[in-house]
């Protein structure tokens, strides 16, 4: 692929726009259910005391936003988030825009909080729709240990349609799940490097047939079909390689017995255009981070993805599902 902006890189940008909003209507979100046991355990954390919380951390992002600063960010964010929120402040910075993505709307439908002891725990929260119509956010909001605050840590877009298990209303909690959690068709690790598999090598990959169609999986097989056909025209390549982080994966077990997981899955894209010519961004969030108008044959990028996961119990015929999403590029680079 040339990468001068020729038609199959135009097109290319196109079906990176599809990505950006992932999911760009409301999906069927989780209804509010109560436990059948007066004895259930009770969260420390009480609904208002998350509203606090959830308030202060949005309101100091919003402030660096509108700032357009990351500093003292890490003091409200950390995760694959504080990450995705640097590189957009960076664009911002160089562009003038905050991305309409970055939104986080202050109204919620539902908020999950587990009765677990110790740490660390994770609060798990459902907004409303933005202003303009774009998707919930799923938030997680972590606390590592009681001497820290909680912090923002992971954001998925949810996806069109998107079916959540139905969670225990706050008053008689839910509890966590971890990363090795059985009687499940795949423990939380194994199904978010199962994806990345699925990510990375779509039909091919030998759990594909374990993973429902979803946006961000359909939007990436198009992508990278795109590219390869420009690219075959001018002798280039390309390569993009995903990778689960397991340490990164928040987990809620609900009612029904499955796991929602967020977790973080780390790509890089590698495009070496043919025949002697340029490998430039292929998109204006790439081409801010790039800044420069120096370009090479290879350039890579690097995006940091927040997936997240509905995994059904070991007895279902059910699919694993991909619920949610956000992708951001966080490095480019001419190699």
């Amino acid at each position: 692929m040339s990468i001068r902006m020729n038609k199959a890189c135009a097109a290319a940008v196109a079906i990176i726009a599809l990505i950006a909003p992932l999911g760009a209507c409301e999906g069927q979100l989780p209804t509010p259910t109560t436990a059948g046991s007066s004895a259930a355990a009770t969260p420390d954390l009480t609904e208002a005391q998350e509203k606090k919380i959830r308030t202060a951390i949005l309101e100091a992002i919003g402030k660096a936003d509108q700032g357009k600063s990351t500093d003292g960010l890490d003091a409200w964010m950390g995760g694959p988030q504080l990450e995705i929120r640097s590189s957009q402040i960076t664009i911002a910075q160089r562009t003038g825009n905050m991305s309409a993505f970055a939104t986080i709307p202050k109204d919620i439908t539902q908020t999950v909080i587990p009765t677990d002891d110790g740490w660390p725990r994770s609060v798990f929260t459902i907004t409303t729709t933005t202003e303009d119509q774009q998707s919930n956010r799923l938030l997680v909001f972590n606390q590592e240990s009681a001497q820290q605050n909680y912090k923002l840590v992971a954001m998925a877009r949810l996806f069109q349609g998107a079916q959540l298990p139905k969670f225990e209303i706050a008053s008689h909690g839910s509890r966590m799940g971890q990363a090795k959690d059985e009687n499940l068709v795949a423990t939380p690790a194994d199904a978010l490097a199962q994806y990345a598999d699925v990510l990375q090598n779509g039909t091919n990959s030998k759990y594909s047939d374990k993973f429902a169609d979803d946006d961000l999986r359909s939007n990436i097989a198009e992508l990278t079909t795109t590219v390869q056909e420009g690219m075959q025209r001018n002798n280039g390549t390309q390569q993009q390689t995903f990778t689960a982080v397991p340490d990164q994966m928040w987990i809620m077990r609900s009612p029904d017995g499955g796991d929602l997981v967020v977790g973080r899955i780390d790509s890089v894209w590698t495009r070496q255009a043919g025949d002697g010519r340029e490998s430039q961004p292929a998109s204006d969030d790439e081409k801010a981070l790039y800044n420069s108008d120096k370009f090479t044959s290879t350039m890579k990028v690097t995006y940091v993805n927040v997936v997240a996961l509905y995994i059904p119990q070991a007895d279902s015929d059910e699919q694993i599902t991909a619920v949610g999403a956000d992708r951001q590029p966080v490095k480019v680079e001419a190699l």
